[in-house]
């Protein structure tokens, strides 16, 4: 009977450009974050009340050098930098769990971005070697190489290989079992590592909205107590309210967009895995069934090892 009963996926792809599409798609995230970043602050700078032109502008003096474009671009650069602290500060005491969730979600997109990665699920390396070593029957060898690798294939690929050897008269479909349990727990984690971001998005706007409702406390407060002149002291509330509101929707909404990002990403990387789960199944059921062939009386009895198999042959013989 032919040995080839499966048709051979082919694994042995020319990977020259693998790193470099890696990175470029690890990166990519990372750029979107800072440029979302950069419009939610130029929107929350522009959004203040510009100071009147014509009023306390100096006189020009008669025969000055006007100033240089890269001095204009400077002080207009600190003059945000200072605007923008000044409106971090009326935003009251929920802009510190805010500012931490903030630093929170950026460390998470970079985090997420740099690991969850094809090259840490699937890698076209391990599945060349464990393709080779299972026509092999080189199930020790395998378990090595599973050893020595990080990928979540690796890691099926080591439990299922290693209760078939524990487990000589185990049939076929217990190590199936092992298998997609394996599967699926590996799976829960790709789930799990995401659902962070989806806190932090999900958090921030509840933040800010005590913020809100802080804020308006104080306004309504300042309103009763006072007896003269509150325009001030309500506007200071009132202002509170909003910066706060606008910090937690500052944060919830790109934190939200990239968990929806690497949740696709995800998604798709649980696809590649369940994909290379079947082919490596299919190759170990092949070599199940020469065994059986060879060991009649005992049907799905595994090869554990090359000497294993030789030992078989030598008793049939």
């Amino acid at each position: 009977m032919s040995t080839k009963t499966l048709n051979h996926v082919d694994f042995r792809k020319a990977s020259t450009g693998t790193a470099s599409k890696d990175f470029t798609a690890s990166m990519r995230p990372i750029f979107h974050l800072f440029l979302l970043l950069t419009i939610l602050t130029g929107g929350l700078l522009t959004a203040q009340e510009a100071p009147p032109s014509g009023t306390g502008s100096a006189p020009a003096v008669v025969g000055s050098r006007p100033p240089l474009a890269k001095d204009l671009a400077s002080q207009m650069t600190r003059e945000k930098a200072v605007q923008f602290i000044e409106i971090v500060k009326k935003g009251g005491w929920v802009m510190y769990p805010m500012a931490v969730l903030s630093f929170t979600m950026v460390l998470l997109i970079i985090y997420y971005a740099l690991t969850i990665r094809q090259g840490n699920i699937v890698s076209d390396k391990f599945m060349n070697a464990a393709d080779a070593l299972i026509r092999k029957q080189d199930y020790l060898g395998l378990i090595a190489v599973c050893n020595r690798e990080n990928e979540a294939i690796a890691r099926i690929t080591y439990k299922t290989l290693d209760f078939a050897t524990k487990n000589p008269t185990a049939s076929f479909d217990e190590v199936r079992e092992v298998t997609e349990a394996e599967g699926s727990r590996q799976a829960s984690i790709l789930n799990q590592r995401i659902t962070y971001l989806a806190d932090v998005g999900s958090v921030a706007p509840l933040v800010g909205l005590l913020g809100t409702v802080t804020g308006m406390i104080r306004s309504f407060h300042d309103l009763s107590a006072a007896t003269g002149a509150v325009q001030s002291q309500v506007g200071a509330g009132v202002s509170e309210a909003l910066i706060a509101t606008a910090g937690g929707l500052s944060i919830g909404i790109p934190a939200l967009i990239f968990h929806s990002i690497f949740r696709g990403r995800v998604q798709i990387m649980i696809s590649e895995l369940e994909a290379a789960m079947t082919h490596l199944m299919a190759l170990l059921a092949a070599q199940y069934k020469r065994a059986s062939y060879r060991t009649p009386g005992r049907s799905d009895s595994p090869e554990p090892s090359a000497k294993s198999s030789r030992r078989s042959d030598s008793k049939g013989i």
